[in-house]
């Protein structure tokens, strides 16, 4: 006789390995999350600097994780686009810990640590909203895509590489980041005549 009921285990056994392991937001792990600063520049050597000190003083059941937020950003080098990682709040360093006096202290006093942002004594932690947003929290579907930060801006003098215009110099008048075109004055004939061009086909003068 079958055993319909073991069957019936084995498959949802099946199923449950099978699926995928639902996401965990980063505020819902042990912990809140702070903001401290440092000098800008510096954010990496405080981070090696703070876990460091709280593997020396033994407080990793306090504090738990040091994160540098980090975006995608498309720049345009040497006429080519290229996907570069930046830092999103240059010098400030994320901090998810138990907040005691302890630890406070331990993270107060690594080199390079200026403070924490929202009061020196008692910070305030972060909001569910800003921690799933700085660090970049999202369902595989929502995932954003690199924002654009060119290199040149409006009034800027660049050079066309490319195109009927290549070797001409010209002013940026404007600059469409989701068409990846730029409005170049250029001189032609004597005369300041607009040209739309893409990305690409500049670069610094």
């Amino acid at each position: 006789m079958v055993d319909v009921d073991a069957i019936e285990d084995d498959i949802l056994e099946e199923e449950t390995e099978d699926a995928e392991p639902t996401a965990v937001s980063p505020y819902d792990m042990p912990g809140d999350w702070y903001v401290i600063h440092s000098y800008s520049g510096y954010e990496n050597k405080v981070k090696v600097n703070l876990e460091t000190r709280i593997k020396s003083m033994h407080m990793e059941d306090r504090i738990f994780e040091v994160h540098i937020p980090m975006e995608d950003v498309v720049e345009i080098k040497n006429g080519k686009k290229v996907t570069v990682p930046k830092k999103v709040f240059p010098g400030y360093i994320l901090v998810r810990m138990i907040l005691d006096d302890d630890s406070w202290y331990g993270v107060r006093n690594t080199p390079g640590v200026t403070g924490f942002v929202g009061g020196s004594s008692k910070p305030t932690p972060l909001s569910r909203r800003e921690v799933e947003r700085f660090l970049g929290f999202q369902k595989e579907e929502e995932k954003p895509k690199p924002r654009f930060r060119p290199e040149w801006e409006v009034g800027e003098v660049v050079r066309v590489i490319s195109g009927p215009f290549a070797d001409f110099n010209g002013k940026i008048e404007g600059i469409d980041l989701d068409q990846s075109k730029v409005t170049v004055l250029v001189n032609i004939f004597g005369r300041d005549t607009p040209v739309e061009l893409g990305f690409e086909d500049i670069q610094k003068s």
